[in-house]
């Protein structure tokens, strides 16, 4: 009886029982990728215009990417509590949405509507900002795995909900909005204890690789199966048991993951805590991010690097001198014959936001990530448009493909990354500048419009962007520590929607309208004095419609230029924190 419960203890707090928890919260995180199935019925419903209907989109991407109090808020509360937040949040936006659009609750104005759109959105940040703190900090040898799957299933949440929504088998497009509401709240509120840091977090176990595969494994399963999903659907008029079989199976590899910390609990060959491996601080630990948890001395900016005699030594040599001295200043310290003095943390250590903010290192991240990511959400957000003015009728195909591209970009970059550093000791943002590349080579094709290049395209910029928000934040953790990275993360997000609403808003949108009023001018012109009278009661409505590859032509040209830009401040980045890597990484090689 002592033993069972042992094991059922033991199970409770298995690091990868949170790991799994936080996926299936992360499934859930998705709900800002439904704005363009919920809003037809939203515009419909209150009787909005295009303009109108846009404010709302922005209110949406503001809600998805404004973290700052999920950051801080889970530094305070509990990580169940900041979850519990966040459902909350999720439940009264969508909910009084919900109610608004089926007539059970007065109309409001657009600003209240925007109100509720951004409050049950902003959800999403607590989601994430709770999945990601608790899995970094008990992963800290595998942040780039954990990263990467999670923000991969985040991805992919969308696309789950939407083969949620077609069991539903209901003619009222407003219950999809309900089913925002109350499905993702009650998934977090059932598994919002289970996220959290667990003791045995540092041990190292040979099973890790194993699992991380199996994880791997359904994870490509589970992006090959949902694009055969729905192209069969859209092909095929499915019935309603064919489809409810479709998202049973789907629910069946959600599920499966659970099987890695049964399998470790449970099975005969299960061993107990106190006969794993455990990470000793002078060897195998990973080098803490706090100067509070390990004796260990990161590389300082100018100390380390510009010492003649230290680049001479080994980083082995280079470690064992630094670790003596520090034990005899400490003792000195200790003893009172000298004073040290605290410059604040240096890159590896943790650091608070307002610490980050001054360091060029966190300017590098964020302006690198606007680039790359901004332009990469300016796709995603005109592919409609693009797919149509290119002659192309069924829209949604290329958004449904670009929503896995996305997820496995943020897998693949995730592993990458992963391989990167691990294997090579080398700075993880180099795989960042791989992915501003890709990025870059997609804009391109897309701008000259050759015969298949919308596919290769929607494939390229797809994986690109997924791979910055694996990438980023376990770079982002190692550079500035895991004790504020809730702050820090959701800072850095702030720069998808600023890329967005200059690159999308500003420059996409101008080019847009401009080559649009030249086809509307040359149509007016080319018309009969009968037509023209006809065309100018339709100008207004016609302005805004462009055809043809000269509608986004300019616009690709200029996201290709931000890419390549973006991979020089990523490469600048990686100059800059080579000797930070090395130390951090090269000593597991």
């Amino acid at each position: 009886m002592g033993f069972g419960k042992e094991r059922l203890v033991s199970f409770l707090n298995n690091r990868w029982l949170v790991f799994v928890a936080a996926m299936w919260i992360q499934s859930c995180a998705g709900i800002g990728y439904l704005f363009g199935s919920i809003s037809p019925v939203i515009k419909s419903s209150l009787n909005y215009n295009q303009k109108q209907l846009a404010r709302l989109g922005v209110a949406k991407d503001l809600g998805d990417s404004v973290g700052f109090l999920a950051g801080s808020l889970c530094e305070i509360l509990p990580l169940w509590g900041g979850l519990l937040v966040g459902a909350i949040q999720n439940f009264v936006g969508y909910g009084w949405v919900w109610l608004v659009v089926t007539g059970r609750a007065p109309p409001l104005p657009l600003w209240a509507m925007c109100a509720l759109i951004f409050i049950g959105t902003n959800g999403e940040t607590y989601f994430n900002t709770a999945a990601l703190v608790s899995c970094v900090q008990n992963f800290p040898k595998n942040r780039g795995h954990v990263v990467g799957i999670l923000k991969g299933f985040a991805g992919l949440g969308g696309a789950i909900l939407t083969q949620t929504y077609a069991v539903m088998h209901t003619p009222d497009q407003a219950s999809l909005i309900f089913m925002v509401a109350v499905g993702p709240s009650m998934v977090v509120i059932a598994v919002m204890f289970l996220i959290r840091p667990v003791k045995g977090h540092r041990q190292i176990r040979p099973s890790d690789g194993l699992s991380f595969s199996f994880i791997y494994s359904i994870c490509l399963l589970l992006a090959a199966y949902l694009m055969g999903v729905m192209i069969v659907e859209d092909l095929v008029d499915l019935n309603q048991n064919i489809i409810t079989l479709f998202t049973s199976i789907l629910f069946f590899l959600l599920i499966i993951p659970i099987v890695i910390p049964v399998s470790l609990s449970f099975s005969p060959e299960a061993r107990t805590q106190a006969e794993e491996p455990l990470l000793p601080n002078s060897q195998n630990e990973e080098p803490s991010m706090s100067g509070n948890e390990s004796q260990e001395v990161i590389f300082s900016e100018v100390e380390e690097e510009s010492s003649k005699e230290g680049e001479s030594l080994s980083v082995s040599e280079r470690r064992k001198k630094i670790q003596r001295l520090q034990s005899r200043i400490a003792q000195a310290a200790a003893e009172g014959a000298v004073r040290v003095k605290r410059r604040g943390p240096r890159r590896g250590e943790d650091f608070d936001l307002t610490q980050a903010l001054i360091k060029a290192d966190f300017w590098l991240i964020f302006f690198s990530l606007l680039l790359g990511s901004g332009s990469g959400l300016t796709v995603i957000d005109n592919l409609g448009q693009i797919s149509q003015s290119l002659g192309y009728e069924n829209t949604h195909v290329f958004v449904s493909m670009i929503s896995i591209w996305n997820f496995l970009g943020r897998v693949g970059g995730g592993y990458l990354s992963e391989k990167v550093v691990r294997d090579h000791a080398y700075p993880r943002p180099v795989t960042m500048a791989i992915a501003q590349v890709i990025m870059a080579v997609g804009h391109f094709l897309f701008a000259m419009d050759w015969p298949g290049t919308m596919y290769i395209g929607t494939l390229l910029v797809g994986l690109g962007y997924g791979a910055h928000w694996a990438i980023v934040p376990a770079t982002a953790s190692e550079l500035f520590g895991i004790k504020k990275f809730g702050a820090l993360y959701n800072f850095l997000t702030l720069a998808n929607p600023a890329g967005s609403l200059v690159f999308s808003g500003v420059i996409a949108s101008s080019i847009y309208d401009r080559e649009a009023a030249k086809q509307a001018q040359g149509n007016l012109q080319n018309s009969t004095m009968l037509g023209s009278i006809m065309s100018n009661a339709l100008a207004a409505e016609d302005a805004l419609k462009c055809d043809g590859a000269t509608c986004f032509f300019f616009t690709f040209l200029i996201l290709c230029g931000l890419c390549i830009l973006a991979v020089m401040l990523s490469m600048i980045l990686v100059y800059r924190t080579k000797v930070v890597y090395a130390n951090l990484y090269g000593k597991s090689r």
